[in-house]
């Protein structure tokens, strides 16, 4: 069976061939099994290759495409991409090529000029934000010095800050403008400190000089009369302090003293005397007065600024003192107790020949007054004390400039002030263990900015430095730095030596630094001083602090102000400072907006009554909260009552804004509508507002018109279009999906129905799906992969 089965298959075989050979298109194959097996695997190894690279693609593009990106076009891009590190030319160009090597020339040029302005952008760019970062850096260094400074002081001197209200209520109120160190005056009699006492009251007696017109404080400051009359005032201060000595060791000691005779200085300086020269000195000369030496008496009268009753011992004595007596009548007759120049040079050259050398040395210190003679000399046996030293300098001052001086008989007033600060200076003074003598030295030879500096960096002291400042800047007598960024004590070039220049500024921005969070209305008072003072800028420094201040502090209701339900306003500590609030308020939005605190720059706005700025900062505010889910305390839920309350306002007082703002404004809230019901579930009524809304195409027809729309809309209203879009489209095919899960079909709800509202659903998501690809806008990487997803869910 099986052979015949063989033969059966033999013949058919060969029926085959024969049948093949007959046909002449077909070529003839002579192969043997083994080369067709070869040829089958070549065959089979090409066909392999060629699918899989074909798969592979395809599966990267169904990949790439899922995230929304055309893998065609990036090829495209990537091949035209070029490896080339330098500017090489753009097409081959042969040797004698002149019109194509001209070209390639100026292509290169001009690729050149490009790559090397975008080099200097960039450098540019970050020169910038280092000066930005270098400058911020510093404002922070400033504030954590102020810190640092102000840290541990001792509490406010509530007194003297009420006498600085009291001041600027009569300034601001129009009445007429009190004297301020009068005011601090009196406050300082009433502490019971008596170097605080004698303070303000040698800054009463300095400042109370006849002013001179001058451009600037430094001519006035400078001037010869204005100089002459710091040096007369700082004379009678010493002296008047001297003769209470005087009277207070006089009384304190009334059996030693003996006083008695005709009450006047004459009397107080010989009962003086028996307490001060109980016994008589060795080498004093030209005999006694009631029993005491006679220049002892002139010297101590002439001490106690009585020039009578100096003139009354001169006059006891006279046929003792020769030709002195003569000299001190013309020099008590003089104007600014001043010899005429002739009887000056015979003085002084009687005094070189016989009395350099004399052993009484009150005789020698009443020549040296009188003459002033000899300025080299201190007088230490006598003038042992600074205010005694200080006393002798200031009566030796010349003013005049004749030439006829030899420089031993000529002392300058900025030479005395040289002296005091530069060559002696605190150490020579000990300041620190005698503060208030450091301060009267420089005081009282008119050295003030020097003296408050010293002042202020005492930490018990600093209350009455800085309102001694104010005293001397209402009275226009201040020598102010002229750059905010100055030292507290400065020397500019430009002034005449020893000139100091205090950074008023910043004295008071260093003094209120430490009771700004904590009392910000006091802080407010010291301010009111800068109001006429501008920065670098030209920024008013009095509206520049105060908008720091309100930062700082954030008690915006209590300086500002605040807005009633109403829509009015509710005045603030600043409506009494402030003719313009609104500019004040105004920059302090200002401020806020600048450094990122749009909330509050919102409500200071509102408060300045700018709704353009007002809806402007509500719309970036709102915009990248909109597609959150409401949850109460939330970011989003505040903002949305913030805004709701400013619309209601805005529209029952009829406020607008600037179109297109307003528009934006009212849209985002429309839109957290949208938003509120989806994420609620209500997303039929959630399709109903977007169809009022007219955002996106809910039909075909429509989507021309939504995309010639969208090229009017605001950013913050194009950033939240992806969210809306997929908002949209989800709430759509859970519409779908609801339909279909339905019955097919009832009698109140034919079929017919059913068919139409599905092919409405999918008429809506496929118009969507056309708006996202025709609007001139790049949403996020995955949104059109999954409009399309959902899409094709539908479908």
């Amino acid at each position: 069976m099986d052979v015949e089965g063989f033969d059966e298959l033999l013949q058919q075989a060969e029926q085959l061939a024969a049948e093949t050979e007959g046909v002449s298109e077909l070529p003839h194959v002579e192969r043997n099994l083994q080369e067709i097996q070869q040829a089958g695997e070549v065959l089979r190894s090409r066909t392999l290759t060629r699918t899989s690279q074909e798969t592979a693609d395809v599966k990267a593009s169904i990949l790439l495409s899922s995230k929304g990106l055309d893998i065609s076009h990036i090829s495209q891009r990537l091949e035209s991409l070029s490896a080339a590190t330098t500017f090489e030319p753009l097409e081959p160009v042969k040797d004698t090529d002149i019109q194509g090597f001209l070209k390639n020339e100026r292509d290169n040029a001009l690729l050149s000029a490009i790559e090397e302005s975008r080099k200097r952008t960039f450098a540019m760019a970050e020169k910038y934000h280092w000066e930005s970062m270098l400058v911020e850096w510093e404002h922070e260094k400033q504030k954590i010095l102020h810190t640092l400074l102000t840290s541990g002081e001792d509490a406010l001197d509530f007194t003297q800050e009420a006498e600085i209200y009291i001041y600027n209520e009569k300034v601001v109120n129009g009445h007429l403008q009190p004297n301020l160190g009068d005011l601090c005056s009196t406050v300082a009699e009433s502490l019971d400190d008596k170097n605080v006492s004698e303070l303000w009251a040698m800054v009463k007696q300095m400042t109370d000089v006849l002013l001179v017109p001058a451009a600037d404080a430094l001519k006035s400051r400078t001037s010869l009369e204005m100089q002459m009359a710091f040096v007369r005032q700082g004379l009678n201060f010493l002296e008047q302090s001297y003769k209470n000595y005087v009277m207070a060791t006089v009384y304190g000691n009334l059996h030693q003293a003996q006083l008695g005779g005709v009450p006047g200085t004459y009397q107080l300086v010989r009962s003086f005397l028996n307490i001060k020269l109980p016994a008589p000195l060795q080498g004093l000369q030209d005999g006694e007065v009631e029993g005491q030496p006679v220049w002892a008496l002139i010297y101590y009268c002439l001490r106690c600024g009585d020039l009578m009753a100096a003139l009354q011992v001169v006059n006891r004595a006279q046929h003792q003192l020769g030709e002195f007596s003569n000299w001190f009548q013309e020099y008590v007759q003089g104007d600014d107790r001043r010899l005429p120049p002739t009887t000056e040079n015979k003085l002084r050259l009687h005094y070189r020949r016989a009395l350099r050398n004399s052993t009484d040395p009150y005789k020698r210190a009443v020549y040296c007054l009188i003459g002033r003679c000899d300025v080299t000399d201190n007088h230490s046996e006598i003038a042992d004390k600074t205010d005694d030293y200080l006393w002798l300098k200031l009566n030796q001052v010349c003013f005049d400039d004749d030439g006829s001086s030899s420089p031993q008989d000529r002392q300058t007033l900025p030479q005395l002030q040289s002296q005091l600060l530069e060559e002696y200076g605190e150490t020579h003074f000990a300041a620190n263990r005698h503060p208030f003598l450091y301060f009267q030295v420089l005081f009282l030879t008119a050295q003030f900015e020097a003296a408050i500096a010293f002042l202020f960096r005492m930490e018990r002291l600093r209350c009455h430095a800085v309102h001694v400042a104010l005293v001397l800047y209402e009275l226009k007598l201040l020598l102010k730095s002229s750059a905010q960024s100055a030292q507290l004590l400065s020397q500019d070039s430009a002034d005449p030596r020893p000139i100091r220049r205090l950074n008023f500024i910043r004295l008071l921005m260093l003094y209120t630094r430490k009771f700004e969070p904590t009392d910000p209305r006091e802080a407010l008072q010291y301010f009111y001083f800068l109001r006429n003072e501008k920065d670098s800028q030209g920024e008013n420094m009095f509206m520049r602090c105060v908008s720091e201040l309100v930062i700082e502090s954030r008690e915006f209701d209590m300086l500002l102000g605040r807005l009633e339900k109403d829509g009015s306003r509710k005045p603030g500590v600043i409506d009494k400072f402030a003719g313009d609030t609104r500019a004040v308020i105004s920059k302090v939005a200002t401020v806020a907006e600048n450094k990122g605190l749009f909330e509050e720059a919102v409500k200071l706005y509102d408060l300045a009554q700018n709704p353009d700025k007002v809806l402007e900062l509500m719309n970036k505010l709102l915009s990248p909260v909109i597609p959150q889910i409401s949850a109460p305390q939330s970011n989003k839920e505040r903002l949305k009552n913030m805004a709701l309350a400013v619309a209601e306002r805005y529209r029952n007082r009829g406020v607008a804004a600037e179109k297109s703002v307003d528009s934006t404004f009212y849209l985002l809230l429309d839109l957290i509508t949208f938003f509120d019901e989806y994420h609620s579930g209500n997303i039929d009524r959630a399709i109903d507002v977007m169809e009022r809304l007219k955002l996106v195409p809910l039909s075909q027809e429509c989507v021309e018109e939504r995309v010639a729309a969208f090229r009017n809309f605001s950013d913050e209203i194009r950033h939240n279009l992806s969210e809306v879009l997929l908002a949209t489209m989800n709430i759509l095919y859970t519409q779908y999906k609801r339909l279909k899960g339905t019955s097919p079909a009832t009698p109140t709800r034919p079929q017919r129905a059913v068919e139409d509202r599905d092919l409405q659903l999918r008429s809506q998501a496929r118009a969507l799906i056309t708006f996202a690809g025709m609007i001139p806008y790049r949403m996020a990487g995955d949104t059109n992969a999954r409009l399309v997803q959902m899409e094709v869910l539908m479908n």
